[in-house]
């Protein structure tokens, strides 16, 4: 499981025009699932995701996590993240675990991050969808073992 992190002031998913899922001040994550990816995986990743310490402090220090500041995640699923670039033009998606086994994964690792304390919004998986974010800082992490 992989999944890119980017702090953000606010962000919204939008399917046909229509707006699916928005948030306020937290994280955008998006996040592929791999083959071999299991529930310890996905529980490893919420406890990391909403652990981690790259908000802003009193001071301006990247020193509190989503559950210290109470922060929100809209989470995206996106399979190109596992796209292999390496050879030839065109990415390879071997890495990527089909649908039938990501989705599910998906909302595992969706359920582990509320359990965490965290509120989450989701995209609409398998979907075209636009994904509009004010990355703050910038700050963007790429997460995974």
């Amino acid at each position: 499981m992989i999944v890119v992190y980017q702090r953000v002031s606010r962000a919204e998913v939008r399917v046909e025009g229509q707006v699916v899922s928005r948030i306020g001040r937290g994280a955008l994550l998006l996040v592929g699932v791999a083959v071999g990816d299991n529930s310890e995986e996905a529980r490893w990743m919420a406890e990391k995701v909403a652990g981690l310490r790259v908000q802003d402090d009193a001071e301006g220090k990247l020193n509190l996590s989503l559950q210290d500041i109470s922060g929100e995640v809209l989470a995206v699923s996106q399979f190109t993240l596992l796209g292999d670039c390496r050879k030839g033009k065109r990415p390879s998606y071997t890495r990527a675990a089909p649908a039938e086994l990501a989705e599910p994964l998906f909302v595992r690792f969706v359920e582990f991050l509320r359990a965490e304390g965290v509120p989450v919004q989701i995209g609409v998986f398998g979907a075209h969808m636009e994904v509009e974010l004010v990355n703050d800082g910038p700050v963007t992490l790429v997460v995974g073992r």
